[in-house]
């Protein structure tokens, strides 16, 4: 009996050794592929065995190397809702994923408000005569929406093929609630299969997402002159997990939504070469410098009030002009939360719904085209001084300047010749915004929303808040 027992383990071995053929984690059952772009597809064999890879119209081969990777690359698809079978083969071995579509692929990634679920949607209790999607869990039946949940200990290859679900049921429940309300709006405007992937993890800084060597590159870390220039925090524990195994994946773009932990860290500065660095590498690692990346700015909350960081009401403020100063970086944009919040005791805003809409609109604007939005709220672009009058000017204006509900504008302040920020008032003029002060003759600077717990009252006529803004950085 012992002997027989021995007999089979030593042949369950010998098939286990022998079934080599794998395909990466990403690449599974219900999937989307983006259209119009070169689709890799890749795995594991046996070292030189020849892999055949079959998708609709097309057949490819090739011969795994010394290591037992291989890679394809499969030609441009245009968007597709008919479910197509991915087929791969290798000696007596095949693999079959299926029910693929072809449309738009994005990934989301960060820290809480990105990871946060769509089940806490469904338990949210609407204020009267509020429109929440409360009942999106039990309506969500759209089939050409599927989404993946990247988790850590889960990103190796196996043969379920699973990952990929249709943005329906448990799945769903599970999902970051900014990637879906994303995917939802782009799906209805773009008329495309979608899917989205989101790898994020709660109270993750920066550094995770994104390996030492990235950082290097800059020269703004190579200096270490004090503190703000040295890396910690585990730079790349998260990327190798979460990131690394989807490369390289054909993807439209990214959306980033993080910075709370790197601002109850007091960052300034060194928060916006991190961005450069990662976004930089992100980009580097899919051979796109062109990808999107289109990023949150980091909701109005009460860091004032920590009681074990020097905190004012200004910090939180001048870590939005670090998030900022990322614009200068081509093909990216920052998205105002300023009036998504309607509580800034709550680091975590609900309102996922009307955010995730707003990020697709950046994504309708900026990089389908489809839209003549603009794809932001106005940003700063200058401020020219006319006695004691600034005349400031913007970015993204689209059809036009306007205040909220046609109030007066409000949030502006100047800087008087004590250096004291007095309140101001402000009336937009010819598409401008024209600021003064009672009793200031000779103005320093001019700032507007630059509180933790700013409300916006200047936006664009599309709907979109102005960015927070000051003339005369100081910390920068």
């Amino acid at each position: 009996m012992r002997w027989g027992l021995t007999i089979v383990l030593v042949i369950a071995l010998q098939v286990k050794l022998n079934a080599q053929l794998t395909v990466a984690k990403i690449i599974g059952h219900n999937m989307v592929l983006q259209l119009g772009q070169p689709l890799p597809i890749w795995g594991q064999a046996n070292a030189g065995a020849v892999i055949t890879v079959r998708f609709k119209q097309q057949q490819q081969e090739t011969k795994a190397d010394a290591s037992g990777n291989w890679k394809v690359v499969l030609k441009s698809e245009k968007a597709s809702f008919d479910p197509a079978v991915l087929e791969i083969r290798s000696d007596n071995e095949t693999i079959r994923v299926q029910n693929i579509l072809v449309g738009e692929v994005w990934l989301c990634s960060g820290q809480s408000n990105m990871e946060f679920a769509m089940r806490k949607i469904s338990k949210l209790q609407p204020p009267p005569g509020a429109h929440w999607p409360v009942d999106e869990l039990e309506t969500a039946h759209n089939t050409s929406i599927r989404i993946f949940l990247a988790e850590r200990k889960k990103m190796m290859p196996d043969s379920t093929h699973a990952g990929w679900n249709v943005a329906e049921g448990t799945a769903l429940r599970s999902f970051s609630a900014v990637g879906y309300f994303f995917a939802k709006e782009l799906q209805a405007r773009l008329k495309v299969p979608v899917g989205v992937i989101s790898a994020a993890i709660p109270g993750s800084r920066i550094e995770p997402w994104v390996p030492r060597e990235a950082f290097t590159t800059l020269k703004f870390f190579r200096e270490q002159k004090d503190s703000t220039h040295k890396i910690d925090g585990d730079p790349g524990k998260f990327y190798t997990t979460m990131i690394e195994p989807l490369i390289p994946f054909a993807l439209k773009g990214f959306l980033w939504y993080q910075g709370e932990s790197n601002c109850f860290l007091n960052e300034r500065q060194q928060y916006s070469y991190k961005m450069e660095a990662l976004i930089n590498y992100w980009r580097k690692q899919w051979k796109n410098e062109r990808l999107p990346f289109y990023y949150v700015q980091i909701a109005p909350y009460y860091y004032s009030k920590a009681t074990d960081r020097p905190y004012t009401v200004y910090s939180e403020p001048e870590f939005w002009e670090a998030q900022a100063a990322v614009l200068k970086i081509p093909h990216t944009a920052m998205i105002s939360t300023l009036d998504l919040n309607d509580d800034p005791a709550d680091l975590h805003p609900v309102n996922k719904w009307d955010l995730g809409k707003r990020l697709a609109g950046t994504a309708l604007s900026a990089t389908y085209k489809v839209s003549s939005a603009p794809s932001t709220g106005p940003v700063f672009k200058g401020a020219v001084k006319k006695g004691n009058t600034f005349v400031i000017d913007f970015d993204y204006k689209g059809k036009g300047l306007t205040s909220r509900d046609g109030k007066p504008l409000e949030g502006f302040e100047v800087e008087n010749e004590n250096g004291d920020y007095v309140k101001a008032d402000a009336i937009i003029k010819e598409s401008k915004v024209l600021v003064r002060a009672a009793g200031v003759t000779v103005p320093r600077a001019v700032r507007y929303a630059w509180r933790e717990d700013a409300k916006p009252s200047l936006y664009n006529k599309e709907g979109l808040p102005a960015l927070p803004f000051r003339t005369a950085p100081r910390n920068l």
